[in-house]
C-alpha cells in the first residue's frame, strides 16, 4: 500500500489533516512498521515530473493547446450538457497565455475498463470530451498528476470508491498514451448511512479519530470495516485480521452499497472487549481512568480497586469511554447522582423504609462485609417490607452509586467498604426525609 497525499490543491490541504490521516492509519496497524506500506509521499513534490509529462504528451500528438474561453464554448453549443466540441484540435496552437492543454481522445473506441468488482465497463469515446490536463499556467490537473504518480511509483492495483469510476476511462487513456499498461481497477461500493445516503463528513461521523476517541478498539474497527461489502463465508463475522487475509479476494466484494451500521459496530466492539484478558482490559482502560477529564482527583484513583472490579466492568461496556461512568462511584467522595434514577428508585415511603432497614443491617458489626453476606442482608431487609430483592436493592444502588444501572451491586458494596457505604446510605436517607418534610410543609 502506498500512502500518497494529493496536496496540489492548497485550499483542501492542511498539515493537521495529513497528520490525522497518518495517525488514523497507524491506529489500524497501517504505517511505518508495516513492511507492505510505503509513504507518505506528497504529490506536490513531483510537480516538475507532471509538467514534463504534459509536454511529452503534447510533443507526441496526444495533447494540444486550446484558447477557448467558457463564454465561447457556451456560445457555440445549443445543449449546455455537451462537453468540449474539439474546436482547437487541428488549429496547431502552441503554448501561450490563456491556452490550456487538452488530451486528444482517440476516435473510435470504446475504452473498456475491466473492473474486478463491476466487471467489463465500456465508455464510448464519443461521450468523453477532450479533457484539460494542464492549465494555461502550465500546472497539471489532478487527472494527469494522478496517472504520472501511479506510473512513477509502480502502482499496479487501484482500489477506490465507485464515484471515481467515471474518471477511470480518462486515466486509462493517459496510461496508454504514455506507453504503459493500466493497473488493475477495482471500484468499491459506496458506504451509506441509516437513511441509505452516502456517508458525508458534514452529516455523519466518518473520521476514524472520532471512533478511537470514543473507545473503539482498532481490531474491532478493522474487522467491521472489512465486512462492508465483503464476507468471509460460513456465516462468520467476528474474525481476526490474520484469518481474513488469506480469505480475501477483491473480486468477491459486492458491488451494492454497504450500510455502515454503528449499532453493529458497537456490538462488534463489545465482543472484542469481552475477549480481552483482564490484564489487557485494565491496560486498555487505564488511559481513560488516569487522563484528563475524569471527575475524580488523581490521588483518589486506586488501580488495585479498579483491577478488582475490572472483570465485572468488562462485560458491561461496549466502548472504553463507558468505563468512567461505570466505576466513578468508587473514586469519588460522593456519587454522581442521576436525578431520574433517584426519582425512580426513591418512591415515597418505600425508598425511605428500605434505606433505613438497609442502614440498620449494614451497621451490624457482626455482618461479614462480603458480596454474598450483603446480598442476604439486603434481601432480608426487603423481605421485612414485603419487597423482593430486585425492588429492595434499587434504593440502595442509587444511594451508593447514584444510578439505577451499573456494576453488580453487592460486589460494588464490598469494594467500596463498610464506612463509605454506610455514609452514603445515611446521606440518602437524610435527603429523603428532608424531601418528605418539605412536601408536608
Amino acid at each position: 500500500m502506498v500512502l500518497r497525499i494529493e496536496d496540489t490543491d492548497a485550499a483542501r490541504n492542511r498539515p493537521e489533516w495529513t497528520e490525522g490521516i497518518i495517525r488514523a492509519l497507524a491506529w489500524l496497524g497501517i504505517g511505518e512498521d508495516d513492511p507492505h506500506f510505503e509513504g507518505p509521499y506528497f504529490q506536490s513534490a513531483y510537480a516538475d515530473k507532471h509538467r514534463e509529462t504534459a509536454q511529452e504528451l503534447y510533443k507526441n500528438g496526444s495533447a494540444y493547446y486550446c484558447d477557448c474561453t467558457r463564454e465561447q464554448l457556451e456560445a457555440r453549443r445549443d445543449n449546455p450538457n455537451l462537453g468540449y466540441d474539439g474546436f482547437c484540435r487541428d488549429r496547431g496552437l502552441e503554448a501561450g497565455p490563456g491556452r490550456a492543454l487538452r488530451f486528444r481522445v482517440p476516435e473510435g473506441g470504446p475504452t473498456v475498463v475491466d473492473d474486478r468488482i463491476r466487471g467489463r465497463v465500456e465508455f464510448a469515446h464519443s461521450a468523453i470530451e477532450d479533457f484539460v490536463i494542464a492549465r494555461a499556467d502550465g500546472s497539471p490537473l489532478f487527472v494527469l498528476a494522478n496517472v504520472v504518480d501511479d506510473v512513477e511509483m509502480g502502482i499496479n492495483q487501484v482500489v477506490r470508491g465507485e464515484e471515481h469510476l467515471s474518471n477511470t476511462p480518462k486515466q486509462q487513456l493517459l496510461w496508454e498514451a504514455l506507453g504503459h499498461t493500466p493497473p488493475v481497477w477495482a471500484h468499491l461500493p459506496v458506504i451509506v448511512n441509516e437513511q441509505r445516503k452516502k456517508l458525508s463528513k458534514r452529516r455523519d461521523k466518518v473520521a476514524l479519530e472520532s471512533y478511537q476517541e470514543e473507545g473503539y478498539l482498532a481490531e474491532a474497527m478493522v474487522n467491521y470495516l472489512m465486512l462492508l461489502g465483503w464476507a468471509p463465508g460460513e456465516d462468520r463475522e467476528i474474525m481476526p485480521w490474520a484469518e481474513m487475509v488469506p480469505l480475501f479476494r477483491v473480486g468477491d466484494v459486492n458491488a451494492s452499497s454497504a450500510f455502515f451500521d454503528e449499532k453493529k459496530l458497537r456490538a462488534f466492539n463489545g465482543e472484542y472487549i469481552r475477549a480481552l484478558s483482564v490484564d489487557a482490559f485494565v491496560e486498555r482502560c487505564t488511559p481513560w481512568l488516569t487522563g484528563g477529564g475524569v471527575p475524580w482527583d488523581a490521588a483518589d484513583y486506586d488501580p488495585e480497586v479498579f483491577r478488582a472490579v475490572a472483570p465485572l466492568a468488562q462485560s458491561r461496556v461496549a466502548v472504553l469511554s463507558e468505563i468512567v461512568p461505570n466505576v466513578d462511584f468508587l473514586f469519588l467522595d460522593e456519587p454522581v447522582r442521576d436525578e431520574k434514577s433517584w426519582a425512580k428508585a426513591m418512591k415515597p415511603g418505600v425508598g425511605e423504609e428500605m434505606l433505613a432497614a438497609a442502614l440498620e443491617r449494614f451497621s451490624d458489626p457482626g455482618l461479614e462485609w462480603g458480596a454474598e453476606a450483603l446480598k442476604t442482608a439486603t434481601e432480608e431487609a426487603g423481605a421485612g417490607l414485603g419487597l423482593k430483592l430486585g425492588k429492595a436493592q434499587a434504593p440502595v444502588r442509587v444511594a451508593v452509586t447514584g444510578r439505577t444501572v451499573g456494576l453488580p451491586l453487592f460486589e460494588s458494596l464490598e469494594l467500596l467498604g463498610r464506612e463509605r457505604v454506610l455514609a452514603r446510605v445515611a446521606a440518602a436517607l437524610e435527603r429523603l426525609r428532608a424531601q418528605g418534610a418539605a412536601g408536608q410543609a
